[in-house]
């Protein structure tokens, strides 16, 4: 384990370490890079506790390595250590790894250390390892940086440590947002020029937020879907059905849907659907909108599931062998976008339609001709209004 430990930071041994280092080797030589936002959102006061959240792929591990080449400028190496869960078996390997790691702190006469820790849901019961030296002490003077691609395991963890997280924060990663996809490109948006963001809202629906997509790895669909259903498997789920409930709520989007009608066409119980819904929402895969009328919200109803990204539903259906109407990825992509801003969005049916309704807005996506008249104060956005309304809506704060 110890070899392990050294491969891990090479920045103990050697200078350039950067040019060893997988990550940002692939992250360097990459046409299309930047550096993320999220990353100044970490906690860097001693002692701090950070969760750091996200689906597999959105680049986690990249960003928190270009962290940690910033923070080396004026840091001694031996006070910045990572490791990947991934090489532990079990919780014992873990201790082991953190004593090692204490011990060479000691040694070296480091005060205070950022200690990474990738990956960490990989250890069963690994929170009694951190709680346990939490309680001891042992990470007074340093900032812990645990990161998980499944939510559904570490979400609840991150409130199992009531005052224990110093000034810890939880940071969520995801692929790119429009906005930041088009300024990643270098995009204005100008209403004079809407052609080319026009243009980069259509690539935006092609390849999504995913670094690997954007770059045009062709190994990324496959790549993406199989690590999703590790992730399946070590919630001890079945990733067949997974396969089998994404198809169901592709083949039937834009439309509502019930979990009693995906379980019919399966041949399992509603649970069961529900429960694998949740998963995929705990993977950052999906969400749910839910039908709303005025300040009612009926849970038990048809809803709207929506995949979170283009190209997690591209990828899903290419595998599948179906196909996505343009008007659900539109829809889609609004959804998401004003579930990010206001936490929660909702729909509405009652002899006409609202597609989408988050706060004060309500919103209908249409590529078409305008077939009937809607009550006041519901946006209708044509695809040519869209990037501009993501842009403009989305940049705004929230009311509180």
């Amino acid at each position: 384990m110890e070899g392990l430990i050294y491969s891990s930071n090479p920045w103990w041994e050697w200078r350039h370490w950067e040019e060893r280092d997988r990550e940002l080797k692939s992250y360097n030589a990459a046409k299309v890079k930047w550096r993320p936002d999220w990353i100044d959102g970490i906690s860097l006061k001693p002692f701090s506790m950070n969760f750091v959240l996200g689906p597999r792929q959105v680049g986690k591990t990249t960003g928190v390595k270009l962290l940690i080449s910033e923070l080396l400028s004026n840091r001694e190496p031996e006070s910045v250590f990572y490791f990947s869960c991934d090489l532990a078996t079990d919780v014992r390997e873990l201790r082991g790894v953190l004593d090692f790691y204490r011990g060479l702190k000691q040694g070296c006469g480091v005060k205070s250390s950022i200690i990474v820790l990738d990956e960490v849901t990989s250890v069963e019961e690994w929170w009694k390892v951190v709680k346990g030296y939490v309680d001891l002490g042992f990470f007074d003077d340093d900032v812990l940086i645990l990161m998980g691609s499944a939510s559904f395991r570490i979400k609840a963890f991150s409130e199992a440590f009531p005052g224990r997280r110093g000034s810890g924060v939880n940071v969520e990663v995801l692929p790119l947002s429009f906005p930041e996809y088009a300024r990643v490109y270098g995009v204005e948006w100008k209403r004079s020029e809407s052609g080319k963001l026009t243009a980069i809202f259509d690539k935006y629906l092609e390849t999504g937020g995913f670094p690997r997509s954007m770059n045009g790895d062709e190994r990324f669909p496959e790549d993406l879907i199989a690590s999703a259903e590790r992730d399946v498997v070590k919630a001890s789920r079945n990733p067949k059905l997974l396969r089998m409930v994404a198809r169901e709520i592709i083949s039937k989007t834009p439309s509502a849907l019930s979990y009693n009608a995906i379980a019919g066409e399966l041949g399992v119980s509603h649970n069961t659907v529900q429960d694998y819904v949740k998963l995929m929402e705990d993977m950052f895969i999906v969400a749910v909108a839910y039908m709303r009328d005025r300040d009612r919200v009926f849970y038990r109803r048809e809803k709207k599931i929506f995949f979170r990204d283009p190209f997690y539903a591209r990828a899903f259906a290419s595998l599948l062998g179906a196909e996505i109407p343009r008007t659900a990825l539109l829809e889609w992509v609004v959804q998401e976008h004003l579930f990010r801003k206001f936490g929660e969005v909702f729909f509405y049916r009652d002899g006409y339609e609202i597609d989408v309704i988050a706060g004060d807005l309500k919103i209908e996506v249409k590529t078409g001709r305008l077939h009937r008249r809607y009550p006041k104060g519901v946006l209708v956005l044509s695809e040519e209004e869209l990037p501009f309304f993501l842009v403009e809506e989305t940049l705004k704060t929230p009311p509180k």
